[in-house]
């Protein structure tokens, strides 16, 4: 890189710019030290992604199930697609934290916010992770190498015009592991694999952090930027190594009991944003006190003893809808009120629990995007769901809490589930009935089992979803060498028109030409595509057919026609073989082809005598035909997929809607009043605009033209369904209601 002072090495700055820029205003040194970093930065990234490999592989080799080391392989393939645009971006963000110390203002890491119901967010376990991850990573370069890193940000501060602190410090732990972070964020992997990434960025880049901030003080010294300043010690190389793998003892026990302590505050927040919008339901799971006795809270255990009582008398599928939790939990208090003598009642937590997994449980048995039969037994799950919340409190806001993930991935697995699938026989209808009856058999107070069951229903969905893959991209690869067949058709059926439209010439070249050579002109546009010589001399073919079955007055006309019979007949047969047409009927052609031309050189044989006698006879000619009528080719047994004759215009609601359709998405169609058929939208096939529809074991079962489709969404007959998480959406639609029952 330059040591220019007027150089931005940042593609959204124009030169123009770069003269009056913040970057113009520091001294070259700074500058120095910049790309120097820059440098060992980006030799560190490479070692990184060189390594990455071969630690995901290794995952992979030791992962547990199948579900699981299909994680690190898509990983691996994500991370080499993308390893060039993180390295970029890493050091973009490098390079604009470097930008800004010109500038006045530093800006200093934002402290998020308290949790309230006002702003009620949900906290992922994920988000949480990464934050704990990052500031271990911080913590270490900080013990091991903050004294160089104090000094560094110390002589900086005497070249900029804004103090600056060690978190605001660019090539301080914090900043670089966000950069790392922001650059990363295009990565579609698991939140352990992302941590596996993060660990291997300690080991690769931060490890070597003394050696970054070394230099750079060094060079800094080297130009009189506070030479007297005491030097940090060095660290020799086998302690960064071992620092880079392990922390001290007592560094990880704290950082392990902050995690604990961060992730039960996090928790504690949101339930408690929560109980305050619950407060306004409170009373429901309460029986009415007639003597107005004294009224006794029962534990949470004895609680979870009722629970699994009530758990074995969970009604069937088919007796769902009267089904009633808190009405029946009222009652078993009742009972236990009357034999103890004494008024038993919920606790206020607990209460507050059961009406949250109540509400939930009521959006989820009203979505219209499940199907009824699996509703009917995803709501058996209501007990053992609540059992879990009185548990575990981060089951509300831990994204992947193995019950929470457990029930949104039978959602998610049930979304392309149809109503006329036969529940007896059908594989997953039969595994979500195999761990419902395990949960309500087995489960009593170990959440355990939730991560067994999941890492099962994992399993069985990876199979299945490899399966209907491999059919979908069958029937996507077949639908689009069907589109390019029939492009190609409207090719050679437009050249066809061109030449033979209007035209009066023998009923058997026409018929040879629409039937065979037709065919070999689709091979060749197919196979060699409209700009080969092999299509340019398929059509030169079958002008010279023609022009050769014509009545010609042209003196050279004879000529002509010997030079040029022998090269077409070759033609002719060289392209109907390989398109392995009849050998019978392309004999019997050229048999006819051959009356014809021995016809045309009896025609000039006779011009010639006319001529010299100056008379006009009459000669023979073939059955002819005149093409009135457009040449339309289809496909064997292909029928056109018609426009509907209802036309909306260019801006009705229903095209926009269609346009909004993405590849992945599922709907489904009403078919008629009692059957509904629910599909995934499997391809678009341009530049025909068809829409192709697969079950959800990737058969195709749909096909439709984008106003075929806008109609269907303006009849009402076609919906979109909502693929986001089941629990996700229940949640922020109870939440919603209950701060529209908080404002009213």
């Amino acid at each position: 890189m330059q040591n220019d002072g007027k150089v931005v090495p940042l593609n959204k700055v124009t030169p123009e710019q770069a003269a009056s820029s913040s970057l113009a205003r520091l001294p070259v040194v700074l500058l120095q030290v910049r790309d120097k970093a820059a440098q060992q930065l980006k030799e560190a990234l490479q070692t990184l992604f060189d390594n990455a490999d071969d630690t995901l592989f290794e995952m992979a080799d030791r992962a547990h199930n199948n579900a699981e080391q299909n994680i690190f392989f898509e990983a691996m393939r994500d991370l080499r697609l993308k390893r060039k645009s993180i390295e970029r971006g890493f050091l973009d963000k490098f390079f604009e934290a470097f930008l800004r110390l010109g500038q006045y203002e530093v800006n200093e890491p934002v402290i998020a916010p308290p949790v309230s119901f006002d702003k009620l967010a949900l906290v992922h376990n994920d988000d949480l992770e990464r934050t704990v991850a990052v500031e271990a990573m911080v913590s270490k370069v900080l013990s091991r190498d903050g004294f160089a890193l104090g000094q560094l940000t110390t002589r900086l501060n005497t070249l900029i015009p804004k103090r600056l602190s060690d978190e605001a410090n660019p090539m301080g732990p914090a900043l670089l592991c966000d950069f790392f972070l922001q650059a990363g964020r295009s990565l579609g992997v698991e939140i352990k694999v992302k941590l596996i990434i993060f660990k291997l960025f300690e080991k690769y880049v931060l490890a070597d952090a003394d050696q970054l901030y070394a230099e750079a003080n060094q060079l800094l010294i080297d130009n009189g930027i506070l030479p007297e300043l005491k030097a940090a010690p060095a660290r020799r190389a086998a302690d960064r190594a071992t620092a880079s793998v392990r922390l001290p003892q007592s560094t990880e026990e704290a950082v392990s009991i902050r995690a604990s302590q961060k992730l039960e505050q996090d928790v504690q927040e949101v339930f408690a944003a929560l109980q305050e919008l619950l407060l306004l339901v409170r009373g429901r799971v309460t029986p009415p006190n007639e003597a107005n006795s004294e009224t006794k809270p029962i534990s949470s255990q004895d609680l979870l003893r009722l629970l699994s009582h009530m758990q074995q008398y969970v009604p069937t599928p088919e007796a769902q809808d009267d089904f009633d939790l808190r009405n029946q939990l009222d009652q078993l208090l009742a009972r236990v009120s009357m034999r103890s003598g004494k008024f038993r009642v919920v606790a206020v937590m607990d209460e507050d629990v059961i009406n949250l997994i109540a509400m939930l449980f009521e959006f989820i048995l009203d979505d219209r995007n499940l199907p009824d039969s699996l509703k009917a037994l995803i709501g058996r799950l209501q007990i053992p769901m609540l059992k879990v919340a009185v548990l575990d409190k981060s089951f509300f806001s831990r994204g992947t809490h193995p019950a929470r993930r457990l029930l949104n991935e039978i959602a998610s697995a049930a979304l392309g589930w149809g109503g006329r699938d036969d529940n007896l026989r059908d594989s997953l209808y039969l595994r979500v009935e195999h761990i419902v009856q395990r949960l309500l058999n087995d489960f009593v107070d170990d959440p355990a089992i939730f991560s067994e069951l999941l890492a099962d229903f994992l399993t069985f969905t990876n199979d299945e979803r490899r399966r209907s893959e491999l059919l979908e991209q069958r029937t996507r690869d077949a639908e689009e060498g069907r589109a390019r067949a029939e492009l190609a058709r409207q090719r050679v059926q437009q050249e066809l028109n061109q030449r033979l439209l209007g035209k009066t010439l023998p009923e058997v070249v026409v018929r040879l030409l629409e039937e065979a050579w037709s065919k070999v002109l689709l091979l060749t546009c197919l196979k060699h595509g409209e700009q080969s010589a092999e299509w340019s001399a398929g059509l030169a073919a079958m002008d010279d057919l023609i022009w050769s079955v014509e009545l010609h007055s042209e003196a050279d006309a004879r000529q002509r026609l010997l030079d040029l019979v022998p090269g077409l007949l070759k033609s002719l047969r060289d392209g109907l073989t390989s398109a392995a047409f009849d050998p019978f009927a392309t004999g019997e052609f050229f048999s006819q082809l051959e009356a014809l031309h021995v016809q045309a050189f009896q025609h000039f044989a006779r011009q010639q005598e006319l001529q010299e006698d100056n008379l006009a006879a009459p000669e023979p000619t073939p059955e002819m035909v005149q093409v009135v009528e457009e040449i339309v080719l289809l496909a064997a047994g292909e029928q056109p997929v018609g426009e509907p004759l209802v036309r909306l215009a260019d801006d009705d609601v229903a095209l926009l809607q269609v346009d909004t359709l993405r590849v992945g998405c599922w709907v489904e169609m009403q078919e008629d009043d009692d059957q509904a058929m629910r599909c995934k939208l499997a391809t678009i096939i341009e530049p025909s605009g068809r829409y192709i529809f697969v079950n959800r074991r990737g058969m195709k079962v749909l096909e439709k033209t984008r106003m075929g489709l806008a109609v269907e969404f303006r009849r009402g007959a076609i919906r979109l369904l909502d693929d986001a998480l089941l629990f996700d959406r229940a949640l922020e639609s109870v939440i919603s209601n209950l701060r529209r029952l908080k404002r009213d």
